[in-house]
């Protein structure tokens, strides 16, 4: 059935690096050629799972658990050494971005050679050629060499593509920190449609809250077999609970918040606490604590940060805004600000505020979720889940329908109205 995955047994080895290997003609002679035996190690073992066309999977685990292994081998770059995989429909894989393309040809013909390689026929790719380039930005430079190209204009290039293939089934790892905040709302919200579409979608995620958010099921890897997999609400806190080391370190009591919550480990609290989030507010325009807003409205997530230290040095703090219904409307973290201190990560006390400077929802209940996590998302120190609530009120009309409330004007123009009138005189009878 197109866009389902069944996995049976599936296992991948790969050559470990010796640390007795010669690093010279000189030293290999010196050697008389000989080399050590090879190490092997097994980076996927025994890995069997199925899904059903239309799902959205997340893959969770640690570095080095065998995440992006696996995505490999179900996009076909390499074969199993063990078991079988079988992966029915197009494959659209945001992996490698940027993998095949060539300095010395253009932005075009990259565009061209990266469709056929992605599975596009060539009438597809110049069917979709206009709109691929619009969505990358990259009208004005199309033509080219690729070598003038930024990293960035590289990768929004290979990720327009990808996302153009009109997939059964997508994989995604982790690649979409792609160009700046816009462009990446972009992306998610171009993924977001290929999900409503029922594309089958596998992905690999440290964000907990978006894994939360949008995944049916979680494949749960570590040290590359499978932990668990099921419902999301079943296997995300084994993970959880895994990367908060069994647990936080000391015995964490209840916090009554503000707002009336109260902050749970293992219910809306986890992490191990090595460094916490405490004091988190949600501020108006004027610094004032507010619980509701109205859409368009500015908006203040105030944290404190504390703990952090030289074992937690360089941690990234993390908010997201997620409707009720568990929908992410916004999500971001400190490794994707522009300031320098906050990309290299918190190496001490702090005090954190995001502003939101526009809040342009549509009226409906919303949180705000705060995480502070391992400077390379390894481990989730502290993250807050579902425990400060907003409230968007209604003004007026809406202005459409949606999660977004933007503000709005339609303009009409109505150049040809004689014609219309005369036409409606004829329509009406004849003449005078």
């Amino acid at each position: 059935m197109r866009g389902s995955i069944i996995a049976t047994g599936l296992g991948k080895r790969y050559r470990r690096q010796s640390a007795d290997q010669p690093r010279s003609l000189q030293e290999m002679m010196m050697r008389g050629f000989r080399r050590p035996p090879p190490e092997w190690f097994w980076g996927l073992r025994d890995v069997s799972f199925e899904v059903a066309p239309g799902r959205t999977v997340g893959v969770v685990g640690r570095n080095g658990a065998g995440k992006s292994s696996l995505l490999r081998l179900l996009s076909g770059v390499g074969r199993p050494d063990e078991g079988r995989v079988e992966v029915h429909g197009r494959v659209g894989a945001l992996l490698d971005l940027g993998a095949g393309m060539t300095d010395d040809l253009t932005g075009r013909e990259n565009t061209l050679l990266a469709g056929l390689i992605a599975g596009m026929t060539r009438d597809e790719v110049q069917g979709r050629f206009d709109e691929i380039v619009a969505f990358a930005e990259l009208e004005r430079f199309i033509d080219q060499p690729l070598r003038t190209y930024s990293s960035g204009m590289r990768l929004r290039l290979a990720f327009a593509v990808a996302i153009h293939v009109s997939p059964d089934i997508l994989l995604v790892d982790e690649v979409l920190a792609v160009g700046d905040a816009a462009f990446q709302r972009k992306c998610l919200a171009r993924i977001d449609e290929i999900k409503a579409a029922g594309c089958t979608i596998f992905f690999v995620s440290h964000d907990e809250s978006m894994v939360s958010a949008i995944c049916d099921e979680v494949l749960f890897l570590r040290d590359g077999r499978v932990v668990d997999y099921g419902p999301t609400a079943d296997v995300l806190p084994q993970y959880l609970e895994f990367v908060s080391g069994g647990g936080p370190t000391g015995e964490a009591a209840d916090v009554r918040l503000d707002n009336g919550r109260t902050l749970q480990t293992g219910k809306n609290r986890f992490g191990t606490l090595e460094a916490e989030l405490a004091e988190v507010r949600l501020l108006g325009s004027e610094g004032q604590p507010v619980s509701h807003v109205l859409p368009g409205a500015p908006l203040v997530v105030e944290m404190q940060a504390r703990g952090v230290g030289e074992s937690t040095r360089g941690a990234i703090a993390s908010v997201s805004v997620v409707r009720s219904t568990g929908e992410i409307c916004f999500d971001t973290n400190t490794s994707l600000a522009e300031h320098p201190d906050l990309v290299a990560g918190i190496d001490g006390p702090a005090t954190l505020r995001l502003r939101l400077d526009r809040l342009d929802l549509a009226e409906g209940d919303y949180f705000v979720d705060v995480g502070l996590h391992h400077h390379a998302w390894d481990q989730t120190y502290d993250s807050h889940v579902r425990a400060y609530p907003l409230r968007v009120l209604a003004v007026g009309h809406a202005s459409g329908h949606g999660v977004l409330n933007p503000p709005l004007h339609w303009d009409i123009e109505a150049p040809f109205a004689a014609p219309v009138e005369a036409a409606t005189r004829i329509a009406g009878g004849g003449q005078r």
